[in-house]
């Protein structure tokens, strides 16, 4: 399994008792979505290794108790501490209209209805208080609200992200007029 046939879905933040359990940190938008879950590709020395996982209960703010087959002490589970954890992308429905995963616009073209062409999303920074499009002109970056109406169209077939942002915000990071 390749990375880029993957979506981040957290990682390992903690040890959890002594037996080799973990608790992970779910980096997603409805950590219970994933509450049923048999088996996570967990990144060791940038290669993807699959863990069946033994039992999972959600916990709360987005952490979930894992027990993985095989890591069974402490020791064990020591060595997945801090380390990103993937699924693979094909097991996400496919959405449609202005909806979108936060890993599939990344990479494409922003375009703002005053300004044409601002630059390449480079991330979605998923705050909860203030999500924000991470969006790269040159050396420049951009910083726009992730607020109800600012995303107008997505075009998956163009990879262009057509947005409408607050007056003034485009000016103010590329210094225009």
């Amino acid at each position: 399994m390749n990375k880029a046939d993957c979506f981040h879905l957290g990682h390992i933040a903690k040890l959890h008792g002594y037996k080799g359990g973990v608790s992970l940190f779910l980096d997603v938008t409805n950590p219970f979505d994933y509450s049923n879950l048999d088996a996570v590709f967990i990144d060791i020395d940038n290669n993807l290794t699959p863990f069946f996982i033994e039992s999972i209960r959600m916990s709360t703010k987005g952490f979930a108790v894992v027990t993985f087959e095989g890591v069974t002490d402490e020791n064990y589970a020591k060595k997945l501490l801090r380390k990103p954890v993937y699924l693979p992308a094909e097991i996400l429905p496919e959405l449609k209209g202005n909806n979108f995963y936060d890993h599939e616009v990344v990479g494409f073209k922003v375009i703002d209805s005053v300004h044409g062409d601002v630059g390449i999303l480079d991330a979605v920074i998923d705050l909860k208080a203030n999500p924000l499009l991470q969006i790269q002109k040159g050396d420049k970056e951009i910083l726009v609200p992730l607020i109800e109406g600012v995303v107008q169209k997505v075009d998956r077939a163009k990879k262009e992200l057509h947005i409408i942002t607050p007056d003034g915000l485009i000016e103010l990071y590329l210094g225009l007029g």
